[in-house]
């Protein structure tokens, strides 16, 4: 789908359709009543029959309007003049359905003309893309017979009212189409099934991401467990040696930037199925562990949409990746190995496993003298009852890169929220026969933010925050799959930053 801004007359244009706003109680958008007036009162008309209040999320399509040269005009309650953030979200999200279910190839939207709260007209424009590219997503690569939807929609138009606004729209659409694009890649990868997309897969699509972007802009390296093991990285292996297939420690790194600059480091999980190893999942809870890889899928997204953008910035991302299976070789409970960075861990449940691999990971990201770091994981099934699946868990040995990411998402609206890691935490993984131990021996509750206390004992040579996702990477019921979730923050975080 194309996106474009221009400055447009309503009752002039010869597109399939132009989208007017209508607020409560029949006030009609600037747009909505240009094109009134040309028609000689036809939409009035309609309004005071009762055909639409201007309620939220209300729709009227009309065709065939006397004075107009477009095919169509759908009228679109908004509710309030001045919308939240939220309403607006789901305003656009609303339209962009609406939209796939009419035989329409060419739009031109007003939507742009909404009022919405310490919010531009590039905001409105990247928030309306995002929701249009989320509208048409499909993943049916391993379905026998595709998806027969086919999508009318090839053009969305945008109206801007001056040269200022058509500045701000094109750069909108710019970062909009490279994020959604992102945003497509981590939820294409999450969602491929456990039997395929193993830590060797994982690979692969690593360095045929490199390939496809040229040496010169983005470089791929492996580390295999011989080299692991040479490196100490006891946590990753103890993880991974109930399976077959053998872990990899992948790290792809963009250079957008002079060398001398310090770059951002994205540190995700990338387990590619969980069972919870010898500590063995229940079945129910065993569903859906295909995800446990959302992070790795994230820095996948972010690197694209980053490249795509040109962003003038040093970006690493290292993905630790391997499977937790039971088996005659997988780690017992009460197992104490040694991680890189030296501290001793007494494994209590193998089934917290993603803290064990990103501790190594974690260590492993000091070589780069990193300006940050920044680790992504679904850690934790207590983030869901903690904060449902609206914001992601967020903890930080860093207040200014802690601000920085809840004001990324609260611009977004991809929001996180932070978790203390206070002493008292810390106190709870404490263990009687090694350094720490990877979960708290009698619990005591807290265990998002305990497991952030455990990635914190590695991470005291850079600043760095952790967003724990096990909430936000996928939506859950009959509608199951990745949201590619937090792709959408950490780019706003990467452009605040420049």
């Amino acid at each position: 789908m194309d996106f474009n801004v221009k400055s447009a007359h309503p009752e002039k244009q010869r597109a399939d359709c132009i989208i007017v706003a209508v607020s409560e109680p029949r006030r009609l958008s600037r747009a909505a009543d240009i094109i009134n007036q040309a028609s000689k009162g036809y939409l009035t008309s309609l309004l005071k029959r009762g055909e639409l209040e201007g309620k939220f999320g209300r729709f009227l399509l009309l065709q065939n309007i006397p004075g107009i040269t477009a095919g169509r005009i759908l009228l679109v309650g908004q509710g309030k003049e001045t919308m939240t953030e939220s309403a607006f979200r789901d305003l656009v999200a609303r339209v962009a359905l609406y939209l796939n279910d009419i035989p329409v190839s060419d739009v031109l939207s007003f939507l742009t003309e909404v009022e919405v709260k310490d919010r531009d007209i590039g905001w409105k424009i990247q928030q309306s893309i995002l929701a249009l590219r989320a509208s048409q997503y499909r993943f049916d690569d391993f379905k026998s017979s595709k998806s027969k939807k086919i999508f009318s929609l090839k053009q969305m138009t945008f109206h801007v009212a001056h040269k200022k606004e058509a500045l701000l729209g094109e750069k909108a659409c710019e970062q909009g189409i490279a994020i959604a694009n992102g945003i497509k890649l981590t939820k294409d990868l999450a969602n491929v099934p456990a039997n395929v997309c193993n830590p060797s897969y994982l690979a692969k699509q690593a360095k045929d991401f490199a390939k496809q972007h040229g040496k010169d802009i983005v470089s791929c390296a492996i580390l295999e467990e011989k080299e692991m093991k040479a490196l100490g990285m006891g946590l990753l292996l103890s993880v991974t040696q109930g399976s077959t297939t053998p872990a990899k420690l992948i790290t792809l790194e963009y250079r957008g930037a002079k060398k001398s600059v310090k770059p951002i480091v994205l540190v995700g999980k990338g387990i590619t199925f969980d069972t919870g190893g010898n500590s063995i999942k229940v079945p129910p809870h065993m569903v859906g562990m295909k995800y446990d890889m959302c992070g790795a899928a994230t820095v996948f997204g972010v690197m694209q949409a980053a490249i795509e953008l040109e962003l003038p910035l040093n970006l690493i991302g290292v993905i630790p990746s391997c499977e937790n299976m039971p088996g005659a070789n997988s780690t017992r409970p009460e197992d104490i190995v040694t991680s890189m960075s030296g501290l001793t861990v007494e494994i209590l449940n193998t089934d917290a496993e993603g803290r064990l691999i990103l501790a190594d990971a974690l260590t492993y990201s000091e070589r780069f003298q990193p300006a940050a770091v920044i680790d992504i994981a679904t850690l934790t099934g207590a983030c869901q009852l903690a904060l449902g699946p609206y914001a992601s868990g967020l903890m930080s040995n860093n207040d200014e890169l802690a601000k920085s990411l809840l004001q990324a998402g609260q611009q977004s609206g991809d929001r996180a929220w932070q978790l203390p890691l206070w002493d008292e935490y810390h106190e709870a993984l404490k263990s009687e026969f090694a350094d720490i131990s990877n979960v708290p021996f009698s619990d005591i509750g807290a265990r998002t933010v305990v497991a952030g206390c455990f990635l914190a004992k590695f991470t005291q040579k850079y600043p760095w925050a952790h967003l724990d996702v096990a909430n936000t990477a996928t939506n859950a019921g009959s509608k199951r799959g990745a949201t590619g979730r937090p792709v959408t923050l950490l780019m706003q975080y990467l452009l605040d930053i420049l």
